[in-house]
């Protein structure tokens, strides 16, 4: 079988998997870190766009449109939290209606459906904290919010279950052209292959650049963001954007698939591909212009505050298809709408490598994955049926989120599985909630040590160096 290579486990490289595990090769999945959506798409701002705010033409476009139409299907198959919310774009001056229209005829030579030109008034009926000074808005029917790594891990699940294999821990160089295909140079040895797909996020140039000729430049911008309470919840029903700029489409204050409200993002271009710290600056300027679309905000809701960084191309659009190197496929450049992007991007490549070398058809796939029953959503019969087959389901660790042992031990025990606290957090939401972990991370300590057979001390927040204890009292004080 063909030795298929997908460099980065985030949405775009999982989405990319799950969609070539429906034909037969031997697929691989390279990620640095130790688990999927570890990256940008675990920091991001969870909505699925309509599609009126990419120029026509462009694959940011294409893509965009197509995404956004498979979610509904997808989230049925995978199992993973979303729902079709609908957007604002909130105009504060006369002068912006120009723009308005722009955006409206945008999205129809899109192709997108339920765009509507809305007065102030309509858009307060609709959301009534909406700032008065909002003399117009552009609704956006069919715009949606995900979970983003929920969506992640449900691709990486699914694409496991059909075959293919995820290692991590594994820091890709260099993509060179071997006596027999491709290498793929690794930080733990070299990786033959046929085909390589580069879905490497802000690190994709280097990998571009080094295979081949023409040369790719992105740069990582970084958006800050911070997630207020539930108790926030009822704040807006809808995602309330403001009209965007040459720097993206500006902070939003939107609901997410939890019940909290997040606000953000901001958009500062670093040279650091690794500059994930939230600023004061950063954090103030994204408060104060949400609080132009809704004044009622209070800081005093937030519950934690975070960044995350976005591919950006200089060149303004995806790359994605085959590069000038045989056999090296690419996702690059994917920044928003990558997440909404991330299913259109992934069937294309699938089917177009699955042309190109003539795979045949995996007569096995099961599109469909399970999640992990999530027991504060569950009904008293459902979640007595559940303490029935094992007790474990009847102990709560996390009192924010009502998350139990079950829950905890299904996340760690799948594949690819859970091998921190963060990764607890991301499959099941231990520690998502208001008290931000500060009750329940001893116990999911233990829970994470006794199933990964390690010491309390080897136990990390998000892997590598970052344990959660140092040593004992008396060794440290010494």
């Amino acid at each position: 079988m063909k030795r298929i290579i997908v460099i980065g486990g985030g949405v775009i490289g999982c989405s990319v998997a799950r969609y070539l595990s429906g034909y037969l090769a031997d697929i691989t999945v390279l990620e640095r870190a130790n688990d999927v959506a570890t990256g940008t798409s675990k920091a991001n701002s969870g909505i699925v766009h309509a599609g009126f705010d990419a120029h026509p033409g462009t694959n940011k476009a294409k893509f965009n449109v197509l995404g956004a139409k498979m979610f509904p299907r997808l989230a049925e198959e995978l199992h993973f939290p979303y729902r079709q919310n609908g957007a604002f774009v909130l105009n504060f001056s006369p002068e912006g209606d120009a723009k308005l229209h722009e955006l409206l005829e945008q999205g129809k030579q899109n192709g997108v459906d339920g765009l509507s030109i809305l007065t102030g008034d309509e858009v307060r009926a609709m959301e009534p904290n909406v700032s008065s000074e909002v003399v117009s808005a552009l609704y956006a029917s069919t715009s949606g919010i995900v979970g983003p790594y929920e969506m992640t891990i449900a691709l990486a699940e699914n694409a496991a279950a059909n075959g293919v294999k995820f290692v991590f821990d594994r820091t890709v160089s260099a993509i060179v052209k071997g006596a027999d295909g491709l290498i793929v140079k690794t930080n733990k040895g070299d990786y033959p292959a046929d085909v390589v797909i580069n879905c490497a996020g802000v690190y994709a140039d280097v990998l571009h650049n080094g295979a081949c000729e023409d040369k790719m430049e992105i740069v990582a911008r970084k958006g800050e963001y911070m997630l207020l309470d539930k108790a926030a919840g009822d704040t807006c029903r809808k995602t309330l954007f403001q009209l965007p700029t040459a720097m993206g489409k500006g902070v939003l204050v939107s609901p997410t698939v939890h019940g909290n409200i997040i606000v953000g993002p901001t958009a500062l271009d670093t040279l650091d591909k690794e500059d994930v710290d939230t600023t004061v600056k950063g954090l103030n300027t994204a408060w104060s212009q949400a609080a132009l679309s809704v004044p009622t905000l209070s800081r005093r809701q937030i519950i934690t505050q975070f960044a995350g960084l976005r591919a950006h191309s200089l060149k303004g659009d995806f790359a994605v298809g085959k590069t000038s190197l045989e056999g090296l496929y690419e996702a690059a450049g994917i920044e928003s709408p990558g997440l909404t992007s991330a299913p259109a991007i992934g069937d294309y490549l699938a089917q177009l490598i699955a042309e190109d070398y003539a795979l045949p058809v995996n007569p096995q796939f099961d599109p469909i994955r399970e999640a992990i029953p999530c027991f504060a959503s569950l009904d008293n019969d459902r979640r007595a049926a559940l303490i029935a087959q094992d007790p474990a389901w009847g102990k709560v660790v996390c009192r924010c989120e009502v998350v139990t042992e079950a829950e905890i031990v299904e996340a760690i025990r799948r594949t690819p599985g859970a091998k921190d606290m963060d990764g607890v957090k991301r499959r099941v939401r231990a520690g998502m909630g208001r008290c931000q972990a500060g009750f329940c991370t001893p116990r999911i300590m233990e829970i994470l040590a006794r199933e990964l057979g390690i010491g309390l001390d080897e136990v990390t927040k998000k892997g590598g160096a970052s344990y959660l204890i140092v040593g004992k009292p008396k060794e440290v004080n010494q």
